[in-house]
């Protein structure tokens, strides 16, 4: 390991395990405190380091050090609280070695992953406090995530953490039906990190390959837990795997777009693909399907193709139709619109595009205005399509898509179709 990227890889890499499982020691009203000494623990790592070196395990010098960093916690709200029965969340039977087993410093995520997602928490707020707490993200780097602003995330995590306080929320993973409930929108706030890592909207970078693998990673300890392992968690699995499989050749080595129809299939990852097909293979066992199988489906269709060309699009036509009815949104409506184009059914593509309102997509409206650009080309109305064009990078804030749609509107303006 080398770098101040690397470094600042796996620091974000450990932040949320050491705080999950400092908070688990000395409770989730402690959670700043935590937060706190976590940050010191990298603040050390990072001065002894440049002197000494990067050890061989860096990992493990990091729980060793946040080991050592909770008996001074211990200590100190012994001191300054002078009470008893300080392990009052779960870990009262546990050692401290214990807590820092594998297995138990999963478990101590997933309880921080639970306790982000909890109802208590406002709905907008839960997707803040789980970046910050789980995945280590600073308010400014939420914010850009989140299209937001440094202060509105700021008073996300701050609401987030009076509803913890005034709720007594307890740091631990639900039972029964609550764990059920829970458990869908956990999947949501983990699809909504992966989906920002896969088509982002910050302003620099379309893809963020550090969301995609904080998602796969956490959504991975629920497939993985006897109670959190359903067959919605295995199909979100298979859908990230599937994304993945191909995330590379979205952007060439100029930093610029790649549209699917010119993405070199050779280099789409094989393990993720099968990895993703283990996944699936278990995610439909009972046939209760959820908006994430379809998604998965879809997935799975682009993967086998060989080309654009060779693409089962009635098929992927199909899947969005049952997707629609189970989860109808805009943006599958726009999809189902590409789709038709694709199958040259400009008719069809118009009346979807007509009937959306690019309002509805937020962020993604340019996205809307491409389609209907493609629609206006296919159809060799060559003026229309470039008022579109330029429509949907007035939408957008990510340079690499501006650049994209400009290089569309050249095409089209020295008489180019593709």
């Amino acid at each position: 390991m080398n770098g101040t990227s690397d470094i600042d890889h796996l620091f974000r890499k450990q932040y949320g395990k050491m705080v999950s499982v400092l908070t688990r020691m000395i409770g989730l009203h402690n959670l700043s405190m935590a937060e706190d000494a976590v940050q010191d623990t990298f603040i050390k790592a990072m001065s002894s380091w440049q002197m000494k070196g990067i050890p061989d395990n860096p990992e493990a010098w990091l729980m060793r050090a946040a080991k050592n960093r909770s008996i001074d916690l211990i200590r100190k709200i012994k001191s300054d609280q002078n009470r008893e029965g300080l392990f009052v969340n779960g870990a009262s039977s546990l050692s401290l070695e214990e807590l820092f087993l594998d297995s138990e410093i999963e478990d101590s995520v997933l309880r921080m992953v639970f306790t982000a997602c909890h109802p208590a928490l406002k709905q907008k707020d839960q997707l803040a406090f789980a970046l910050k707490t789980i995945s280590g993200f600073s308010p400014d780097e939420i914010a850009t995530a989140l299209l937001s602003n440094k202060e509105s995330i700021k008073k996300s995590l701050q609401r987030a953490r009076k509803s913890i306080q005034e709720n007594e929320l307890k740091f631990e993973i639900p039972h029964g039906e609550e764990l059920q409930e829970r458990l869908s929108r956990v999947h949501q706030v983990l699809y909504l990190i992966f989906n920002e890592g896969y088509q982002s909207t910050n302003k620099k970078h379309l893809i963020r390959y550090e969301l995609c693998e904080e998602a796969m990673r956490l959504t991975k300890i629920l497939t993985d837990h006897k109670y959190c392992s359903n067959e919605e968690s295995l199909a979100v699995m298979a859908l990230m795997c599937f994304h993945s499989a191909r995330i590379a050749t979205k952007i060439d080595e100029d930093n610029k777009i790649v549209p699917l129809a010119d993405q070199d299939r050779s280099k789409w990852l094989r393990p993720l693909i099968n990895l993703g097909n283990k996944y699936m293979s278990r995610a439909v066992d009972s046939g209760d399907y959820t908006s994430y199988h379809y998604e998965a489906a879809i997935a799975s269709e682009h993967l086998k193709a060989d080309s654009l060309e060779t693409t089962d699009w009635k098929q992927i036509s199909l899947w969005y139709d049952q997707l629609y009815r189970l989860h109808p949104t805009p943006m599958i409506e726009l999809n189902q619109a590409i789709v038709q184009l694709q199958l040259e059914n400009f008719n069809e593509a118009k009346e979807i595009l007509d009937y959306i309102q690019p309002k509805t997509l937020a962020n993604r409206s340019y996205l809307y205005y491409s389609a209907l650009a493609e629609y206006y080309k296919l159809t060799n109305q060559k003026e229309a399509a470039i008022d579109d064009l330029l429509l949907a990078i007035s939408c957008t804030s990510n340079t690499q898509e501006k650049e994209f749609l400009s290089d569309k509107i050249e095409f089209l303006k020295r008489g180019k179709n593709d």
